[in-house]
């Protein structure tokens, strides 16, 4: 069984994760993994903190000579912001946050862990946390890989800017998203995108908008119809809506499926010419039943706008039950480029513990066999 922790806060000194249940025997690409930290750090709109962190993964365990062991693997991500931060801490010179941001952790976590101070939730509540989920998403993509696996993304919509996604292969799809700073394969409303992220720092506001994750080459039969927990689809939707700001998801196009007839939706089953069994159409997403059905998985994310906004929300100063604005801290004007790396950490992370529950095998050679 694979399974993962995360520990670490937004401004202390690092980023730790523990992966447990990864076979032996899985060479381990370190720069790869910091290629997906780099990923994460880019996008047109992030704030001036990505100039402050350069992500880069320590590798504390498990890993002998470049290569899986068995044991667990312990990772760990410093926090150069840290330097900034170090003295206020220790020396107990912040002043609390007794104000809640709307649209943050702030207010039900500080009801619910009995605190006059938001800062110990924004903290742990902070989106900087993904980057331990990317790297541990990297070593999942890794996994996948020994096994023909592949995983990409791209933004479909910034704001109200709806891309036309050319009608190109997911690989091609995929190159071109790496090639804009929005990550959108199309060119022209990768600028439209832009604008619009110009337009609403120059108002003091932030955009949400929409990804498109995908896995390719995944084998029939990942995940089970028998128990709801199992189901694929359902620990998939788990995992994307886990990431912050993440308020939608859909397999396939499910939401354009609800408003048409069943005879128009589901995707019908025919032989080739060598006697295999195939499909000219994918609108199940390549889940069925809760179980991948050969064709490409296809998900995709709808992200809220960030909720911190340079013009000022509406607050209560829970201390002094008053009303009060939030203090504004540093954030992104739009996140959704870097929010589809991390739904392809999340993804590859899902379908490296369904390949692993379906294999069996405590190493790699086991799992070929």
């Amino acid at each position: 069984m694979l399974r993962f922790l995360t520990a670490g806060e937004s401004h202390g000194p690092c980023l730790l994760a523990i992966i447990e249940g990864l076979p032996a025997g899985l060479p381990l690409n370190v720069e790869a993994i910091d290629r997906e930290l780099w990923r994460r750090q880019q996008g047109y709109g992030r704030s001036h903190r990505m100039k402050i962190e350069q992500d880069r993964v320590e590798v504390l365990s498990g890993v002998i000579r470049g290569v899986t062991t068995g044991a667990p693997v312990a990772l760990r991500i410093e926090n150069r912001d840290w330097a900034n931060w170090k003295e206020k801490w220790e020396q107990n010179l912040l002043e609390p946050l007794t104000v809640p941001r709307p649209g943050h952790a702030d207010y039900a976590g500080m009801v619910k862990y009995r605190l006059l101070d938001a800062r110990p939730i924004l903290e742990r509540a902070s989106a900087r946390e993904t980057a331990a989920r990317v790297a541990i998403g990297a070593i999942a993509k890794q996994l996948l890989a020994q096994f023909g696996i592949t995983i990409g993304s791209y933004v479909c919509q910034i704001g109200s800017v709806v891309a036309n996604i050319p009608p190109h292969s997911y690989p091609e799809l995929w190159k071109a998203a790496e090639a804009s700073e929005v990550r959108c394969p199309s060119p022209e409303d990768s600028e439209r995108m832009k604008n619009a992220i110009d337009e609403a720092r120059r108002a003091r506001d932030t955009l949400g908008g929409i990804f498109e994750v995908q896995a390719l080459n995944v084998p029939i039969g990942l995940g089970s119809h028998v128990h709801w927990d199992r189901r694929l689809d359902a620990r998939i939707a788990a995992a994307i809506m886990s990431i912050q700001a993440i308020k939608g998801i859909e397999i396939g196009p499910a939401f354009e499926n609800a408003g048409l007839p069943g005879t128009q939706v589901h995707d019908d089953l025919y032989l080739s010419e060598n006697q295999t069994v195939i499909r000219t159409t994918n609108r199940a997403g390549g889940i069925e039943g809760g179980m991948s059905n050969g064709n490409p998985i296809v998900v995709r994310a709808a992200m809220k706008p960030i909720a911190t906004t340079g013009t000022p929300h509406q607050s209560v100063d829970i201390v002094n039950l008053h009303a009060a604005t939030p203090i504004y801290q540093r954030s992104d004007i739009c996140a959704v480029p870097a929010a589809s790396v991390i739904g392809e950490a999340m993804l590859a992370w899902v379908l490296a513990e369904a390949l692993v529950e379906k294999l069996g095998g405590d190493s790699l050679e086991e799992m070929r066999r």
